[in-house]
């Protein structure tokens, strides 16, 4: 990332152009326009059984071949926030440029800040066309599927615009992982996973369908753990205050209307943000997705993906794998 560089011809100057710079940019980073860039993950794609189960899942829904209508990118003012539902897009990060100029007398301050970062269950029976809508009008296509080889649990979402706070964000989750062992009380945590639910709208109008999440045994060892990732994270300066003020609500998300895609030949509507899940909550809402260890915990990036499919991981701190015998 470019260093800005501040010049004038007062030290006076210099530091008005400062603070006005900072200004800006705290405005930016609270602004819904900047998007988040990264977040701390529980990887539940490292399970190669659900994302079988989750591209099955997708394949009944959409066809046999698991595909729908072509569906085309189009240029779209609309950002998607994670912090709102907790899930990840393939938008690519945008750029933005902030230029100022002070002049006070014969000041002259010139400022150019870039590149800061925008943020295993059989198939089903697919109903005959006779008995049902069809996916375009009931608001389905396979872009507002997630991704199978990215399925996680998120548990904090992070705007880390510059170097330096992508390095302070790895060092805070590095630092605390024998906190968050601690909060597992030094054992494994499993998670349950069973059925469907609507976060958003009613189930005719969804905007967020995702799978419930669970903790075998019902001690709060994985809530304490994530307690700790928050705070921390909190304490170092690297959380919005609204986005610490809100309450874990842990949920693996299979399918949401923010991520959809759009064709050259629609005209994008308010009704075509969300989706009719009425027939697939019929069909999966007692859905076993299954039990899972949760293995890690990772710092991830947004937009970038590793070899393996999932988000880019800038850090990560394991979690407990088996019992510690005294």
């Amino acid at each position: 990332m470019p260093i800005a560089l501040i010049e004038g011809s007062s030290a006076d100057g210099v530091a008005r152009a400062s603070k006005k710079i900072q200004a800006i940019i705290d405005e930016t980073v609270q602004s819904r326009s900047l998007d988040y860039s990264h977040f701390v993950s529980l990887p539940l794609a490292i399970h190669p059984e659900l994302v079988d189960k989750l591209l099955l899942f997708q394949k009944c829904i959409l066809g046999t071949d698991g595909s729908s209508a072509d569906v085309i990118d189009t240029e779209s003012s609309e950002h998607i926030s994670e912090g709102e539902d907790g899930e990840g897009s393939d938008q690519p990060v945008s750029n933005v440029a902030v230029k100022l100029n002070v002049e006070d007398g014969h000041e002259q301050v010139k400022v150019d800040i870039t590149r800061i970062p925008l943020v295993s269950y059989a198939p089903k029976a697919k109903p005959k066309a006779s008995e049902s809508s069809s996916l375009s009008e009931l608001g389905i296509d396979e872009s507002i599927f997630i991704k199978p080889k990215t399925f996680h649990l998120t548990v904090l979402m992070l705007k880390l615009w510059n170097k330096e706070r992508v390095a302070l964000a790895t060092e805070v989750l590095q630092s605390i992982s024998s906190k968050v062992i601690d909060a597992l009380d030094n054992r494994p945590i499993f998670i349950r996973l069973k059925g469907l639910d609507c976060m958003k709208g009613s189930l005719a109008k969804a905007r967020v369908l995702y799978v419930p999440v669970g903790e075998i045994g019902s001690e709060g060892r994985l809530l304490r753990a994530c307690q700790v990732i928050i705070n921390a994270y909190t304490e170092a300066g690297l959380v919005l205050e609204r986005d610490a003020k809100q309450t874990l609500k842990l949920h693996a998300t299979v399918m949401n209307a923010r991520h959809r895609k759009w064709k050259k030949t629609k005209t994008r509507t308010k009704m075509a943000d969300s989706f009719d899940a009425r027939g697939i909550f019929k069909q999966y809402g007692s859905e076993e997705w299954g039990d899972y260890l949760i293995r890690e915990a990772h710092l991830s990036q947004r937009f970038v993906f590793d070899d393996n499919g999932y988000y880019h991981r800038c850090a990560s701190i394991p979690f407990p794998e088996r019992m510690q015998l005294d």
